[in-house]
């Protein structure tokens, strides 16, 4: 599970900034399908904050499809499914429009991009081994 870091001096509800964290690391891989969230009450005492504020954070998280709750069990990241999928295909698309920006910036060719791209795949290969 990520550590969740909320600020009282944000401009962001704090239901959001939890909601936000999870988001992120269940998109990141930091928090796997299936794993166990804490439970609602467990996160409000960790955070010293109202439950209210921990199942709103939840319940919007369920309605985006990203957690799964169970009465009696839990919540749990949703497991592999076609919309997970999806968001994260979105977030590498925009990481790669970003790493367009840059090259356009700096002036580099297509293929001097794609030769980037390529000796990056083989370096990320290597550490699979």
């Amino acid at each position: 599970m990520v550590s969740i870091i909320i600020s009282n001096s944000s401009d962001r509800p704090l239901y959001r900034q939890i909601a936000d964290q999870i988001k992120r690391g269940i998109l990141d891989g930091e928090i796997n399908s299936g794993e166990s969230l804490p439970s609602i009450r467990a996160l409000a005492a960790e955070l010293s904050i109202s439950v209210i504020t921990t199942k709103r954070a939840y319940d919007e998280l369920e309605t985006q499809g990203l957690i799964e709750t169970y009465r009696g069990r839990g919540c749990f990241a949703a497991g592999d499914n076609e919309l997970l999928r999806e968001r994260r295909l979105r977030m590498l698309e925009e990481h790669l429009e970003d790493a367009l920006k840059q090259a356009a910036y700096l002036g580099l060719s297509q293929q001097e991009l794609i030769s980037m791209l390529r000796v990056l795949q083989e370096d990320n290969d290597g550490l699979d081994t």
